[in-house]
């Protein structure tokens, strides 16, 4: 029996605003499994929404708030979701108890050995990596993943019988502090959520509040080579990298052929089918883990060259036009630039058509030149309109357009919508192109409709 299943089984109806978030339908599965009645509403229907309903799930369009049965006695809302929103509002008012979901997932975090993968890249991956290891290694953990794990018949979600959960921290808004890790793997620290945090000191404060939360005896595996990562007081460490000093775990060579890599490190050697130095990364940080919690070094190499990666991360969905047709996550600077890169390390000499879409003005805003020195890497770039996240304050004084004027290229064009993307891609992209379609909007449905 699931260490949490009594916390889970305490509740017989729980209602979800926004389910159908990659986050919230993990959760949501999770109360399935449990044989508790769940219900939810979203903006619109998605692959994720009909999934929750061939579980059992009764899903909603639109919020109202008659969508929050009578016997609702749970309901757990997204963080985009505003306390104004109308089946919260309807929670407030019958006395129905509400929580975030992290506010949620932190409670269930006390009942396990909780492993928090947190930063501002390589979350997912870093998750998924060391859930696939530790379910190898026979631990059978609970995790919980912001993607799609192809390794996972629940995709986002493994229901394991183990004491360990390992989990995603999310940084926006502090989500990871209602977390409590007994280790925590942190991948690296950079500026972003600029519309909840003041400034990178901000971050790094927000960061030093969460390592502090660990017990004596719990475990920061850290970056070496991250800059910011560096500067946290922690108690107890081992180090991951490259370029560092004192480091426990060491990348000490990294090449890359016929669309694999191997990463030799000071524990021997790893082979990846997924692409880029920030991928070597990941792994070295999930393989530092698992070698921690006693896991054979042998599994990690077994487990780490037969992953293919997860949704939305370097995903290869098909082909268009002879063209290599990939989809990926990357909304901030530096994502992008290391997806770019990662794509002249798996297909040298060929052509990258980048089609872009920004996230959040106000993230767009503020790291404006970084995105112009990332976005301008690509060798041809289309550039849709910036996508506006439902529940965030959002500063319209940018747009895309103003990328692609100070970019200002021949090579570079801007497309007011999906459709129109779709249109310039049909007109430029030749055989042998690698087309990468980029952000954290709705542009992954514009990669689906091309293959």
């Amino acid at each position: 029996m699931l260490k949490s299943s009594r916390m889970l089984k305490q509740y017989k109806h729980v209602h979800f605003v926004g389910i159908g978030g990659i986050g919230m339908s993990a959760l949501a599965k999770w109360f399935l499994y449990e044989g508790v009645n769940v219900t939810g509403s979203d903006v619109h229907e998605s692959e994720i929404t009909k999934d929750l309903q061939r579980r059992g799930a009764k899903i909603f369009f639109g919020h109202a708030h008659d969508h929050v049965a009578t016997d609702v006695d749970l309901l757990i809302y997204s963080p985009a979701v505003p306390d104004s929103n109308h089946e919260r509002q309807a929670a407030k008012e019958r006395g129905i108890r509400e929580v975030s979901n992290f506010e949620f997932l932190g409670e269930i975090s006390h009942e396990f050995s909780t492993i928090v993968v947190s930063g501002t890249n390589g979350k997912s991956t870093t998750t998924a990596m060391l859930g696939l290891i530790l379910e190898a290694a026979g631990y059978d953990p609970t995790v919980l993943v912001g993607s799609l794990v192809p390794g996972f018949k629940d995709g986002n979600l493994r229901v394991g019988k183990g004491r360990f959960f390992v989990v995603e921290g999310c940084e926006y808004r502090a989500n990871m502090l209602h977390l409590e890790p007994e280790m925590i793997v942190l991948t690296n620290i950079e500026e972003d959520h600029l519309d909840y945090y003041r400034d990178l000191d901000h971050i790094q404060e927000t960061f030093q509040t969460f390592v502090d939360k660990l017990k004596s005896k719990g475990l920061v595996v850290l970056n070496a080579d991250d800059v910011v990562s560096q500067k946290l007081s922690v108690n107890r460490s081992v180090k991951y990298g490259s370029n560092g000093t004192n480091m426990t775990y060491t990348l000490l060579h990294r090449t890359t052929k016929q669309g694999e890599q191997t990463v030799t490190t000071n524990h021997g050697e790893l082979r990846l089918k997924i692409p880029g130095a920030f991928n070597a990364m990941n792994a070295l940080a999930a393989v530092a883990a698992a070698l921690e919690l006693g896991v054979p070094f042998e599994t990690c190499r077994r487990v780490l060259a037969d992953f293919t990666g997860i949704w939305r991360r370097f995903e290869r969905v098909g082909t268009w036009k002879g063209a290599d047709v990939i989809s990926d996550y990357g909304h901030h600077p530096t994502a992008v630039r290391q997806t770019i890169e990662a794509a002249r390390e798996f297909f040298p000499g060929q052509r990258i058509v980048l089609c872009y879409q920004p996230h959040q003005h106000d993230r767009t805003k503020k790291l404006f030149n970084e995105f112009v020195e990332s976005l301008a890497l690509a060798d041809h770039l289309v550039l849709t309109e910036i996508y506006d996240v439902a529940g965030r304050n959002e500063n319209a004084s940018v747009s895309s357009r103003d990328l692609v004027k100070e970019i200002n290229r021949s090579n570079t064009t801007y497309a007011p919508d999906l459709f129109a993307a779709e249109s310039q891609l049909r007109d430029l992209v030749k055989p042998n192109d690698v087309i990468l379609i980029m952000g954290a909007g709705d542009i992954d449905e514009l990669a689906r409709r091309l293959v």
